[in-house]
């Protein structure tokens, strides 16, 4: 069991969530997981000014008193207050699936998200090319093939995080 104290205070290689005092090491580190992490934010970078958006790329994400997330790629609108660890909700959350992710694991990852308040919660498979809206119903998959928001208006085509 680590403290909340500790965690914060403590630089982890690749960086690791906390959940209720146990550090969790994170899938990342693999192409298919690394690239789609990358297109997405310089598909979201792009739009940066346009939409008044800041994007995020591995942030820590305080999302409830005993647990912190680092989300793939998170995005913050651009007046929200400047936070070394995010605790105001992003406006959108993205994860990438890793091939060692499990259903249930990534499902509480996501769940914490949405508690927190994050109204956009993002899900992408590589190995499947395909994306998805996380919501309190569920999975809603982008049959056009792109991830959207509104307020403001984001758009990112999932042809454009694989190669």
């Amino acid at each position: 069991m680590v403290s909340v104290a500790e965690y914060r205070n403590t630089s982890y290689r690749p960086d690791c969530d906390y959940v209720d005092g146990a550090v969790l090491e994170r899938n990342v580190g693999e192409y298919k997981h690394s690239r789609p992490q990358c297109l997405l934010a310089v598909q979201l970078f792009n739009q940066e000014k346009q939409r008044h958006i800041v994007v995020l790329i591995a942030q820590r994400i305080q999302v409830g008193s005993n647990r912190f997330r680092v989300a793939d790629v998170c995005v913050l609108r651009a007046d929200a207050p400047y936070e070394q660890i995010v605790i105001t909700p992003p406006l959108i959350c993205a994860e990438i699936l890793s091939k060692d992710d499990s259903f249930a694991s990534t499902v509480e990852r996501l769940d914490d998200y949405l508690a927190m308040g994050v109204s956009n919660v993002w899900v992408i498979d590589p190995r499947l090319g395909r994306g998805y809206r996380y919501t309190a119903e569920g999975f809603l998959e982008a049959k056009d093939g792109v991830l959207r928001t509104s307020n403001p208006d984001l758009a990112v085509p999932l042809t454009a995080l694989f190669d």
